[in-house]
This record gives structure tokens, sequence and C-alpha cells, in this order.
């Protein structure tokens, strides 16, 4: 795996190396002050290079620092979603066990590789338990807006984006202790076909998919951005157990579910009148907006290689 690993992060270096040159030589020639578009281009791509040291230091850390890493995301966006929301003096101990309780109870099961549990710990248990307790402190103003809307939280920042680490638990034929490659995958086809379907709309797109809710997401992005997403990943078939049109499909389905995620995260944003869920994570806003394309991604990623590769 060292091999295949120091491969992938030699290739990582190698296209953020090449975005942030031609960042800036564009901004050396452009005129001052530089437009919002370069500083914008610029904050992202040092986004980008942090985002990429901390998930490489968490790879070489291995099984435990992949886990601590995506807790961490969790735990960020779980509480950024939270400050959007309408709470209540009654929902006060139903939020602490959100934080404290639930979300690292869902970690230590991936940690103890607890697959009948983790996999319904929260949309079973835990959904009958926080009603249950927000019932009980007797305010049942606004009660079922308020537990779906914690429901909901949970399910995106803590139970969908859990499943990226839960690659690693999972016992392949061939492909022992390989899981890391695997998330690598995911994340990297996934994340290029946010960029790619951001580039594609930018120079083709005409067409908007749906103008309220996300106005810069375009039919012409969206096909462009899935086709070559799909591409890349055939191309890093490498990584994984599969053939190349094996990965390519996967990576195609993995993106079209990521775009569904973004389009999501977009909408309740718009419900709550939010450009950004957060400033986190400079150039990028939240860690959500980061994260919003693998929540819906990740659970059928991981459930559709256990199935059928286990």
């Amino acid at each position: 795996m060292t091999e295949d690993y120091t491969r992938l992060a030699l290739g990582l270096i190698a296209v953020l190396a090449t975005a942030s040159i031609i960042a800036a030589l564009l901004s050396w020639r452009a005129a001052r002050p530089l437009s919002p578009a370069l500083v914008n281009l610029n904050l992202r791509i040092k986004a980008w290079w942090i985002m990429v040291a901390a998930m490489s230091i968490a790879f070489l850390l291995g099984h435990g620092g992949v886990i601590l890493l995506f807790a961490f995301i969790s735990f960020a966006a779980l509480r950024e979603y939270v400050t959007l929301t309408e709470t209540c003096r009654a929902d006060r101990w139903t939020l602490i066990g959100m934080f404290l309780v639930i979300l690292p109870l869902q970690y230590y099961l991936i940690w103890i590789e607890w697959y009948g549990l983790y996999s319904i710990f929260i949309p079973v248990y835990c959904f009958l338990a926080m009603p249950a307790i927000s019932a009980v402190r007797g305010d049942t103003s606004r009660f079922l807006a308020r537990i779906s809307e914690q429901q909901w939280g949970l399910m995106l920042s803590v139970y969908c984006i859990s499943h990226i680490p839960a690659l690693m638990t999972l016992t392949i034929p061939g492909y022992h202790h390989r899981g890391l490659l695997l998330i690598a995958f995911l994340i990297d086809t996934v994340q290029a076909s946010d960029v790619l379907q951001y580039v594609f709309g930018k120079l083709f797109g005409r067409t908007r998919i749906t103008p309220n809710v996300s106005p810069s997401k375009t039919w012409a992005g969206f096909l462009g951005g899935i086709a070559s997403a799909s591409l890349l990943g055939a191309g890093l078939c490498w990584l994984t157990p599969f053939s190349p049109l094996q990965a390519g499909l996967l990576a195609a389905l993995a993106c079209i579910l990521g775009f569904f995620g973004g389009l999501v995260a977009s909408a309740i944003k718009r419900d709550r009148g939010v450009k950004d869920w957060g400033h986190m994570i400079e150039g990028h806003g939240g860690m959500l907006d980061r994260a919003d394309s693998l929540v819906f991604a990740a659970p059928m990623f991981f459930h559709i290689v256990r199935y059928f590769w286990t």
C-alpha cells in the first residue's frame, strides 16, 4: 500500500503545484487590485493545500488517525448545522447528547468494527431516543420541526460522514489493509466532480438545473463533471479492487449522489438565508460546504462495496 499511497500523494502534489503556479501567473499579470474571482481562486488553492496536508497526516497515522480526523469533521459539521437551527431550553440535553454521546459512540463503534450496531445506531436507537428526551422536557412548541432538524443534522453530519472511515473495516479478498486507498478513491473522484462541474458550468453552462436552489448548477456542468470524474475514477482503478469499468461506474454513481447531496445542502442554506455553512475554511466556507457532496455518496459507496466485494 505504501507505494500506491506515495503515487497518489505525488499526483495530488503535482496537481496542486500546477494550480498554484497558474494562479500565481494569473495574479502577476492581472491589474491591481485583484478581481474577486482571482482572490477566491488563490484562497481555494491555499485551503486545498491545508486540507490535503491534514488528510495526508491522518493517513500516515493509519486507522486511528483517519477515524479521529473524520470524527473532528463530523463535530465541526454538526456544530455548523446546529447554529442554523432553532432550538429551545427543552433541547439542551438532546443537543449535549448529540455532541458528547452519539457522535463519539458512532466513531467508537467504527473503531471496533461493529458493523451490526454502527449501521443502525443513529437511524434506529438515536432517532427513537431523541424525541422521547425532548418530550419528557415538556415543551411542545414546534416539537416536530425541532426533532426533525436535529435528526437530519445527525444524519448529514455524523451518520453519513462516518461511512467514509468505515470503509477501512471492510474485508475484501485480495485487498486486505488497503481501506485507506478506497477512502482516497471516493474523496478524489467526488471532490474532483465538484470542481469539474464548476469548470464545465462556467465554460459551457447555459441551462440551469434548479435556479431557485443553486443557480450555479447547470446541465452542461453536471454532465461534463460526472463524465470526466468517471474517467478519472476509471484511471484510479489501481487504488481499488475494481476493474476500470467498475471503478468508472462506481465513480459515476458516487458523483451523481454527490451532486444531490450538494443540492440538498444548498436547499437547506436557502431555507436559512445563508450563503455558506460557516467560515472555518478560508475560501471554502464551512466544513459542511466541503463535505456536503460526500454525505449522500459515502453510505451508498460503502454498502455497494460491502455487498458486492466482501
